[in-house]
């Protein structure tokens, strides 16, 4: 008794973003399109891979669901290249948010609550979603106050880098808040006050202590010129 067993080497599908070239090409006739873009028609595929023969050039095959296929004449190397550049420019537009998640309890203390929210800074510094989620366990659900009190401390600590995106209702044991990042506040400086300037009339001080200390100099002069020998020796002179 025989088995059909298929064929012995399956036929493996292209991937979707991956196009048929040259001789890869299945249909018999095809449209073709040159590298410049002009209509050369509905040729047979022989035809079709001598032209892109004879330009150095590959055939692809860029609209295989047409009837017939539409095939272009190009570079298909700076074709791929290409296109992998654009992916690439569109993944850095693209953001894509991640959600971290931290675990707090009802009493979990001060030091341990700082820890998180420093972790949770710096996820929200990075553009990510941070989810806080606490659980109460058997009676514990009896201080489910104190757990909303502790999310409305955490919206109070991180008002200056988060706004909340999602906050579960409080009832069941398990309650949750989401961060979202927020606009960063941009700190201007404060403008300098006229009192903070040096004052010109410092710069001027010394000129008026030179200006001082000349005048003693001066009366010195004259006290002297009072006292010269040429005075003193006039007045025998008169008296004969």
């Amino acid at each position: 008794m025989a088995f059909n067993r298929g064929p012995r080497f399956p036929r493996r599908d292209l991937p979707p973003d991956a196009h048929r070239i040259n001789h890869r090409i299945t249909a018999r006739e095809v449209r073709v399109v040159s590298d410049e873009g002009e209509q050369l028609g509905v040729l047979a595929i022989r035809d079709a891979l001598s032209i892109s023969e004879k330009a150095e050039l590959d055939l692809v095959e860029v609209a295989p669901g047409a009837n017939p296929p539409v095939c272009r004449i190009m570079d298909y190397g700076k074709f791929k290249y290409r296109e992998q550049k654009k992916e690439a420019e569109a993944r850095k537009k693209r953001t894509e948010t991640v959600l971290k998640e931290l675990r707090i309890r009802y009493i979990t203390d001060v030091g341990d609550l700082d820890t998180k929210l420093k972790q949770a800074r710096e996820f929200l510094e990075e553009g990510d979603k941070v989810k806080f989620s606490m659980r109460f366990r058997g009676r514990e659900i009896a201080y489910l106050d104190l757990g909303r009190k502790k999310f409305d401390q955490l919206v109070e600590k991180l008002s200056d880098v988060a706004t909340v995106d999602e906050r579960s209702p409080t009832a069941g044991r398990m309650i949750h808040i989401v961060f979202a990042p927020g606009k960063k506040k941009v700190v201007t400086p404060a403008p300098k006050s006229a009192s903070a300037a040096p004052a010109k009339p410092a710069a001027s001080k010394p000129v008026t202590a030179k200006a001082e200390t000349a005048k003693p100099k001066t009366d010195k002069v004259k006290t002297e010129a009072s006292q010269s020998p040429a005075a003193v020796t006039e007045e025998p002179a008169t008296g004969n």
